[in-house]
C-alpha cells in the first residue's frame, strides 16, 4: 500500500514535466513543419523533408508531417514512395480528406486510375458532401477527355459543396466549349466570385468573353440570334395541367429571350455593349418577376450590387480580361468608381450554401 501510493505520488509531481516535454516536443514539431512548408512553398523540398522528418519523430501521432513528406515525393515525381508514405498516414485515425484526395491523386500520377478513383470513392464514404473528392473524380475523366462522365461529379460536387470553387470552374470549361454554354456562364461567374484573384479567375474572364461573343449574332439593325443553349427541355407535370395552372417553361426559355431584350442592335458585340447588356439583364429579370420562378444565387448578388450602385463597374471586372485595352481605359477614366467598387466588393462576397445554390439540375 505504502510502495503504491510512493508510486503514484511520483507520478503526479512528474506529470508536469512530462507534460511540458510533451508540449515541448509538438510545439518544435510545428515549428519544424511551418519552416518545412515555407520551404515547399519556395519549391525547396529536398530542404524541407529532413526538417518533417525530424518533426514526424517529435510528433508521431500527426499524420500532417507525413503528410507533407508524400506531398514532397510528389513534387519529386517518386509517385511510387509517395504513395507508400500515404498509405501510412490512412491508418491514423483523424485523417480528412485531403489525405484521400492526395493519395488518390499520387495513384492517378503512377497511372493507376483504378485505384486513384478507389481512394476518392472511400474519401466519400467518409465525406460525402467534400467537394475535392468529387472534383478529383471528375478529373481523372476529364484528363483523358471523357469530359461527359467527369460532368456529374462536378455538378455533384457543386450540389454537396457549393462554396468550392473549383468544380464550378471545370463545369464551366467544359459548357462553355458545348452547345450548351448557358450553364457555363453562371459556373463560370460564380467561380470568378468565388476565386477572385487568380489566374483562373483570368482565364474564366476570357472564355465568359469569348463565349458571349460567339454565341450572340447580329444579324441586322433589327434582327439577333443568340445559341446559349439546343436542348430545352420541358417536364410535364400532368397535376399543374389538371389543376390549370401555368406551366414553368425551361430556365433557357427564359435566359435567351431575356438576353435578346436587353441587347441593343449594334454593329459589334464588344465590351461596352456586353455590360450595357448585362446590366439591362438584371433589371427585367427582377421587373418581370422572374427571380420568383427562376430563383439564381448569382441574378440576386448582381441585383445586390446594382442596388449599391456598382453594377457597371462589376461587369468590366467579370468581363477585363477579354478586351484588356478597352477594360484599362475604362477603368482609367472611372477610377473613383472602380475604387469604390472594390472596396464595397471586398467587404460583401457572395455567399453560396446549399439553401441558395445554383445548380443546373435544379434550375
Amino acid at each position: 500500500m505504502h510502495l503504491c501510493r510512493l508510486l503514484i505520488m511520483m507520478l503526479l509531481l512528474n506529470a508536469p514535466v512530462l507534460c511540458a516535454n510533451a508540449q515541448s516536443d509538438k510545439q518544435k514539431a510545428k515549428e519544424l513543419g511551418a519552416r518545412a512548408v515555407k520551404l515547399e512553398d519556395e519549391g525547396r523540398v529536398d530542404e524541407a523533408m529532413p526538417l518533417l522528418d525530424e518533426a514526424q519523430k517529435l510528433a508521431p501521432d500527426d499524420y500532417n508531417y507525413p503528410y507533407e513528406i508524400a506531398y514532397c515525393y510528389r513534387v519529386k515525381e517518386n509517385y511510387n514512395k509517395g504513395i507508400e508514405v500515404m498509405q501510412k498516414v490512412m491508418t491514423f485515425p483523424d485523417i480528412r480528406e485531403e489525405c484521400y484526395q492526395m493519395l488518390g491523386d499520387l495513384y492517378d500520377l503512377n497511372g493507376d486510375s483504378t485505384m486513384a478513383l478507389r481512394s476518392f470513392a472511400d474519401g466519400l464514404q467518409k465525406f460525402p458532401n467534400a467537394g475535392s473528392l468529387y472534383l478529383e473524380t471528375g478529373n481523372v475523366y476529364f484528363l483523358r477527355e471523357q469530359f461527359l462522365t467527369a460532368l456529374p461529379w462536378y455538378e455533384k460536387g457543386i450540389e454537396v459543396d457549393p462554396a468550392y470553387p473549383s468544380n464550378y470552374y471545370r463545369a464551366a470549361q467544359i459548357y462553355t466549349s458545348s452547345s450548351e454554354s448557358i450553364w457555363g456562364m453562371i459556373y463560370g461567374e460564380l467561380f470568378m466570385n468565388l476565386e477572385r484573384n487568380s489566374r483562373r479567375t483570368s482565364d474564366m474572364s476570357s472564355w465568359l468573353y469569348k463565349t458571349y461573343k460567339s454565341n450572340i449574332v447580329i444579324k441586322s439593325k433589327d434582327s439577333m440570334e443568340v445559341h446559349f443553349c439546343q436542348n430545352h427541355q420541358m417536364e410535364i407535370d400532368e397535376n399543374t395541367i389538371k389543376q390549370g395552372k401555368e406551366m414553368r417553361l425551361p430556365f433557357s426559355l427564359m435566359y435567351e429571350p431575356l438576353l435578346i431584350m436587353s441587347m441593343s442592335f449594334n454593329d459589334t458585340i464588344d465590351v461596352a455593349a456586353l455590360c450595357n447588356m448585362r446590366k439591362k439583364f438584371i433589371s427585367l429579370y427582377y421587373e418581370k418577376d422572374f427571380n420568383k420562378k427562376y430563383p439564381n444565387v448569382l441574378f440576386e448578388y448582381q441585383h445586390t450590387i446594382e442596388k449599391a450602385g456598382h453594377i457597371d463597374a462589376y461587369n468590366h471586372w467579370v468581363l477585363m480580361k477579354g478586351n484588356e485595352d478597352a477594360f484599362v481605359k475604362w477603368k482609367d477614366s472611372h477610377s473613383s468608381e472602380w475604387e469604390s467598387f472594390i472596396k464595397w466588393f471586398q467587404a460583401n462576397p457572395i455567399e453560396i450554401t446549399t439553401a441558395n445554390e445554383f445548380v443546373r439540375s435544379k434550375a
